[in-house]
């Protein structure tokens, strides 16, 4: 371990778009914090081991528990070092009528994409103010932009982090630390697969390419942009679009890419 190289923190990384944030970070001359819930994290952390990169830490625990983020700050903090970067990109989605989804299963959004967020970054943030330096990136999503109908909480939630993030752009504008807020589209990864969102026309169509979302926000971090919309030039136009059509409109829009069953429509 070469102690000298910067050290980032990737949550989320076991698949989709951390996964690749992180190969970025890697191949960018990195050393490597990795989280994620799942079975799946060691896997990918051998495959990034496998590249050449060096993972200082992997903490296999859900951020949307009681405890969790403990957890994980506590391995940050036994790493030793400060953290250059962090990409907070843990998530969840839900789809389905607001009214028959379980409560459960939207407390779990809320818990994972809003709470789990901010006790990171309250615990991430003061120590880059305190060594000088940092940069942080948050994943929210166009779905920012937009009234979710059948998926009301995860759009709400991504508004949130969109929200917060800049608030924070503001505050800490006089330091030198550096927020990005990261704005995917509909993208290639098991998000929908696990929304279960499967029979929706947004499930079914085509994605943009998680590597190359990861990608421009991991060029955005490092430049210090503020925010980028990520992906293929169709979600940069819905990004541009999304500014000034009215809310209503956006709703009706997301309705028709969301409602469960609405990949018949899309496949007839």
């Amino acid at each position: 371990m070469d102690d000298a190289k910067p050290l980032a923190l990737v949550t989320g990384a076991s698949s989709g778009i951390g996964f690749e944030l992180a190969k970025q970070f890697a191949d960018n001359g990195f050393d490597l914090l990795l989280t994620a819930e799942d079975d799946e994290l060691q896997q990918a952390a051998d495959e990034i081991r496998g590249s050449g990169a060096h993972v200082v830490a992997v903490v296999q625990v859900d951020l949307a528990e009681r405890g969790g983020v403990g957890q994980l700050y506590d391995a940050v903090t036994a790493v030793g070092r400060p953290l250059a970067a962090a990409a907070l990109n843990a998530g969840v989605g839900k789809g389905g009528p607001f009214v028959d989804t379980p409560l459960e299963d939207e407390i779990r959004v809320i818990d994972l994409n809003i709470t789990s967020t901010v006790r990171l970054a309250k615990r991430i943030l003061p120590d880059m103010v305190r060594s000088g330096a940092g940069k942080v990136l948050f994943t929210s999503s166009i779905a920012a932009t937009i009234p979710g109908s059948f998926q009301a909480v995860y759009n709400a939630s991504k508004s949130f982090v969109q929200s917060f993030a800049q608030a924070l752009q503001n505050e800490l504008k006089d330091t030198d630390l550096t927020i990005t807020v990261l704005m995917p589209g509909p993208t290639e990864t098991e998000f929908f697969e696990r929304a279960d969102m499967e029979d929706t026309k947004v499930g079914t169509q085509n994605k943009d390419d998680a590597v190359q979302v990861a990608r421009d926000g991991f060029d955005a971090l490092m430049s210090g942009t503020k925010k980028v919309v990520a992906g293929s030039a169709k979600t940069k136009t819905q990004g541009l679009a999304n500014k000034v059509l009215p809310d209503s409109s956006k709703a009706a829009a997301h309705r028709k890419m969301a409602e469960p069953g609405s990949a018949g429509d899309h496949q007839r």
